[in-house]
């Protein structure tokens, strides 16, 4: 049983998230002007639903085994080499960039505000209630 629940963890895996995909959309910004450079973007979702769908269960009987999957992440990065937009080989679009920044640091403020309302809760009952 854990003491908090998955919620916590799940909070810190999401801030993870946002923390990598903050720092592709700063890296694709910094090199907007940089020659054959192919934008990177940072995937989640489609490596957690291929991770569900595998139906493929493993099971661990004896804790000194080792474990099945040390790839315990579920954020890939990749690169898209099919598209160029500049004339220099460079794919970044950086009002693409920019709105994805915006829309990130918003998801990441929502993770840290929901992170401190959690800590709120367990702080007022730890003092009691008051």
């Amino acid at each position: 049983m854990s003491l908090f629940g998955g919620t916590i963890q799940t909070l810190e895996n999401s801030l993870q998230y946002a923390s990598v995909k903050n720092k592709t959309i700063a890296h694709n910004i910094s090199n907007a002007d940089t020659a054959n450079y192919k934008a990177k973007q940072v995937q989640f979702n489609d490596v957690l639903k291929n991770e569900l769908s595998n139906q493929f269960q493993a099971t661990r009987t004896n804790a000194q085994h080792l474990p099945f999957s040390s790839d315990k992440s579920n954020i890939k990065i990749s690169s898209d080499r099919g598209t160029m937009y500049n004339h220099n080989g460079n794919n970044v679009d950086i009002d693409k960039e920019m709105t994805e920044l915006a829309k990130n640091q918003i998801y990441y403020q929502g993770l840290v505000d929901r992170m401190n309302g959690k800590f709120s809760s367990l702080q007022s009952v730890i003092r009691g209630g008051s």
